[in-house]
């Protein structure tokens, strides 16, 4: 009884910025991190994806990317160096794609987590998400400090279009967004094995945009199971830890996280019919993968290799030529 008032006032923003939940351990690189995630590559993994939309299930592909980069706390950006404010995060981005009707959709989440401890573990320094289909666009933006965040998002939809507001971040807050980082204990243990706790829960923006509903703190139970169990995904056969967060609208959440490091993201399901089960991983310098020719890698994560684009035609380029 008395937890739960606790957790009550901490959502109601009855708290000051400087309240610590007692349980809530800070948000930093766990021990032999940097062995394995400073070598200058990031972690590719892709997913065969089913998302739900407009009362049917459609197929398509998620790409995370894991790799740390250097953040500047002024500006929320990777630094070029010689900034005295500069921390270190791990940066995840969620690429999404998936073909509807007639038209598809091209979703970037991409979502900070500090590795110095300057946030307790659940909330990220940064997180930004972009939509693009066929209608239009929309973004959000969350900056989070100590005890609270500003966010502000864009929309083409009547009633959406522009704004900005400032909410609560309370200390043991967990972002549903960060949970495939979380869920791999990259910053830190979230939850014991074998355990389970309450805490406040920030949900993913992808959810709420589809739905048309404002992001608002609510609550989730976070479990992890104490044994391990094979799951077979397209990838492979992987032994795996299973871990859930049950949200208060009813909405479950599970991950199977691979039980050996790297501790990577095997597979998730969402009740509301979401999956995603990974076809394959790598490490690679993604960003230096540009030139023609190297969308090969590709293959290497288990993606499809896009056709070659055709030159343009030679009708065309006279048309385009004379339109200027």
């Amino acid at each position: 009884m008395i937890r739960t008032l606790a957790l009550a006032l901490l959502l109601s923003g009855c708290t000051g910025s400087s309240a610590v939940a007692a349980d809530a351990p800070p948000s930093q690189a766990p021990p032999g991190f940097w062995d394995h995630w400073g070598d200058g590559k990031a972690e590719l993994d892709g997913y065969d994806l089913v998302q739900p939309r407009y009362g049917h299930t459609y197929t398509g592909t998620v790409v995370l990317v894991f790799v740390t980069e250097t953040f500047t706390a002024a500006q929320r950006v990777k630094s070029d160096g010689a900034h005295d404010d500069e921390f270190p995060v791990l940066k995840l981005n969620s690429v999404r794609h998936f073909q509807t009707g007639i038209y598809d959709y091209d979703i970037l989440t991409s979502t900070f987590v500090p590795l110095d401890g300057r946030l307790t573990l659940g909330l990220p320094t940064k997180e930004t998400f972009g939509s693009q289909e066929w209608c239009g666009n929309v973004f959000d933006e969350l900056i989070v400090d100590p005890g609270h965040l500003e966010r502000t998002w864009h929309s083409y939809f009547d009633g959406e279009a522009d704004g900005t507001a400032t909410h609560d971040a309370p200390a043991g807050g967990v972002f549903a967004d960060a949970m495939p980082a979380l869920a791999r204990g990259l910053a830190g243990s979230l939850v014991a094995p074998g355990t389970q706790r309450e805490v406040p829960w920030y949900p993913r923006i992808v959810d709420t945009r589809f739905a048309h509903r404002s992001l608002a703190w609510t609550t989730a139970t976070l479990s992890r199971s104490a044994d391990t169990a094979p799951v077979t995904v397209p990838a492979g056969t992987f032994d795996c830890t299973t871990f859930t967060a049950k949200v208060a609208d009813g909405t479950t959440f599970t991950w199977q996280v691979e039980a050996a490091a790297p501790h990577r993201l095997v597979e998730w399901t969402i009740s509301t019919g979401e999956k995603g089960t990974l076809r394959g991983s790598d490490r690679l310098a993604y960003w230096k993968l540009h030139d023609p020719g190297q969308r090969t890698h590709l293959a290497d994560i288990g993606m499809p290799v896009p056709r070659p684009v055709p030159p343009p035609s030679a009708t065309g380029a006279a048309s385009a030529g004379a339109g200027r």
